[in-house]
């Protein structure tokens, strides 16, 4: 019986004796599982770690106190100040040391105790590939390390893993979206764009990120002093705070860094590159004109600000690595919840106002079976008929499995745009038709005035302050504006399964040289709550593309397929399926200022007029992945 199973059991009996007994017992804090994880492991903190350039990054070392033999290790870079450790790295230490692993935790160049300028993404890439270097050269080394980590540690992961480095086994990025610059269709370099339109939680995310300024131990400071006073001194910045859901409206938002008095940094230089700048191609960006070189087990979350080019990117190594042990070896757990949610959530969950019910999943045993083959050459934890996606089927509330993503079974079926001209607000009279629109088809118009533009509400978001609470929440109060055209389904007469990516296109028109239009799937509930699902938007200059800019002209009528919505969501049988028409989602997505200008440096904007067409020569469509149930 594993250590970790022999530990769960006496948990699961102490808590029943201490129940029936009448006594009941806090959980450990913080503080106390530092000091349990000192009596199991041997622990360096702040080993210098030298890089080629002579630059050293800060480096805590775990090693279990009753492991026998060469370890295999477990590597979790972060910009993120872990001195005081906390939450999941506390969870993640404790599972690999009772599992046999080494665990290696570093912080990037210029951050905290590591030398050097920090630069997004934990630039140099040759950082992250020379600690691979040092970790398979020690003597406790077995020479295979496995990469680990969520958000801002899973997204340095594909650039690593692009470099091949001999000891690099495997890697577990979770919801690494900020790491990925171009794959296939999408452009969204860093999730700064989403169809060519800024993604406006970079504000707020950066405002203590990018800190660089501030004071720094010296450089021959000995390595006892450097502990010693790293226990006065965590070097961790006290941010005054900002009211960002009033502060995110500053025009230009280019400037919008300055407002806040935030620190000196990059945000003002990436809202200045557009989506196919050359500048996102010289950093840590992943880009798929690169290699993936290891085997991965990726995680992702359905309410992420970056789960379609995360599933992109799957479906992309899954189908061209070279290596056919690294294509035939890449797995996903896509789960319920926000941005990183994996180890916050519990049963039963419910995503803002969206109940799912039972979402428990051993993630700790599934990414810990995974090293275990990869790093140990021990296959009993992770069986051969592993599904390579697994997958939360909302709306059904359960687990469901598949070999490829979107699943084999799902088969396209279109839904049509359709209207007699006012489509606008929930009280209009829109529809989602399983037929074509006849040569009477119409239009429907609204205007768009980024001065009150459309608010978001929920969806795929974090790291956005008080502006913005991610999750599913009823969308009536946004579906009552004139400005927000809503299509529905009648009553659905049996269950409908949605499951892979949901594409749709739009017939458009707009006095504006250049206008966004966005997009919202709804769950219509029979008591009439409507539950967004996913979200997205395009900048209609970039509709033929991001290589080049293409604006309209007044009267002209053009296509716009946006990017595609991912989900997996059972529409029972009494709901509706809806698809909310716009061109705002503001905060959420900056607001186009229609001007066709440069937008980043603007503060004057134009009203746009803008039009959705739907007839038999301009049909305007969503077609959903409907497997039969």
């Amino acid at each position: 019986m594993k250590k970790t199973v022999i530990l769960a059991v006496i948990a699961i009996a102490a808590t029943t004796i201490m129940a029936t007994s009448g006594f009941s017992q806090s959980p450990p804090t913080d503080e106390e599982r530092t000091k349990a994880i000192g009596e199991i492991a041997e622990v360096q903190k702040f080993f210098m770690m030298p890089m080629r350039d002579g630059v050293r990054m800060a480096t805590d070392i775990y090693l279990p106190k009753d492991a026998s033999g060469p370890l295999p290790t477990i590597f979790w870079k972060t910009p993120y100040n872990y001195n005081k450790l906390s939450g999941p790295w506390l969870t993640v230490i404790e599972a690999a040391l009772e599992q046999g692993y080494a665990f290696v935790m570093q912080n990037e160049r210029g951050k905290f105790f590591s030398e050097g300028t920090w630069e997004l993404l934990g630039l140099p890439r040759t950082d992250s590939y020379d600690a691979l270097t040092w970790i398979a050269g020690q003597s406790w080394s077995n020479g295979r390390v496995g990469t680990l980590g969520c958000s801002s540690s899973a997204e340095p992961q594909m650039a690593l893993a692009a470099m091949n480095h001999p000891a690099h086994a495997a890697m577990v990025p979770m919801s690494p979206g900020a790491g990925i610059g171009r794959v296939g269709k999408f452009y969204e370099q860093g999730n700064w764009y989403r169809g060519g339109a800024e993604q406006m939680f970079y504000l707020p995310w950066l405002y203590p990120v990018q800190l660089t300024e501030g004071p720094k131990f010296p450089s021959d400071l000995s390595d006892e002093d450097r502990l010693r006073l790293s226990t006065y001194f965590d070097l961790a910045p006290s941010m005054p705070p900002i009211d960002w859901a009033k502060l995110i409206w500053h025009l230009p938002i280019g400037e919008a860094m300055l407002e806040a008095n935030g620190p000196k940094g990059i945000y003002a230089e990436l809202f200045a590159r557009k989506p196919n700048d050359e500048g996102w191609y010289q950093g840590g960006l992943y880009h798929d004109d690169e290699d993936i070189g290891v085997p991965a087990l990726w995680a992702f979350t359905w309410y992420d600000f970056s789960i379609s080019p995360n599933l992109a990117l799957f479906n992309h190594v899954s189908e061209t690595a070279p290596d056919p042990e690294v294509r035939d070896n890449q797995y996903v757990v896509i789960a319920p919840g926000l941005h990183c949610s994996f180890f916050r959530n519990e049963s039963p969950l419910t995503v803002g106002e969206q109940e799912m019910g039972n979402i428990d999943f051993d993630y700790m045993g599934m990414i810990f079976g995974f090293f275990d083959k990869w790093l140990k050459g021990d296959d009993s934890n992770f069986p051969a008929d592993t599904p390579k996606v697994q997958y939360f089927a909302q709306g059904a509330n359960e687990w469901r499995s598949a070999e490829v993503w979107p699943p084999a079974t799902a088969q396209p079926v279109t839904l049509y745009l359709q209207s007699d001209g006012h489509a606008n607000s929930l009280f209009g009279d829109g529809r989602l038709t399983w037929d074509a629109p006849g040569e009477d088809g119409g239009f429907d118009a609204y205007t768009y005035d980024p001065a009150t533009p459309v608010p978001s509400l929920g969806g795929g978001i974090c790291c956005i302050g008080n502006a913005v609470e991610g999750g599913s929440f009823d969308q009536r109060g946004i579906e009552a504006r004139a400005d927000v055209l809503v299509y529905t389904t009648e009553e659905l007469s049996a269950d409908v399964n949605v499951t892979g990516y949901v594409e749709v296109t739009l017939y458009v028109s707009s006095d504006a040289r250049d206008t966004d239009f966005t997009i919202k799937l709804i769950d219509v509930y029979p008591d009439g709550r409507a539950l967004n699902l996913d979200e997205t938007i395009q900048r209609a200059r970039y509709r033929d593309g991001y290589e080049s800019e293409v604006f309209m002209e007044d009267g002209g009528i053009y296509e716009v397929t946006l990017s595609v919505l991912s989900t997996s969501n059972v529409f029972r049988a009494g709901h509706r399926i809806r698809l909310e028409v716009s061109s705002s989602n503001f905060p959420r997505f900056s607001r186009n200022l229609n001007t066709g200008g440069d937008n980043y440096n603007e503060s004057e904007f134009v009203v746009a007029h803008n039009v959705i067409h739907h007839s038999a020569d301009y049909a305007s469509r969503m077609v959903l992945p409907v497997i039969d149930e």
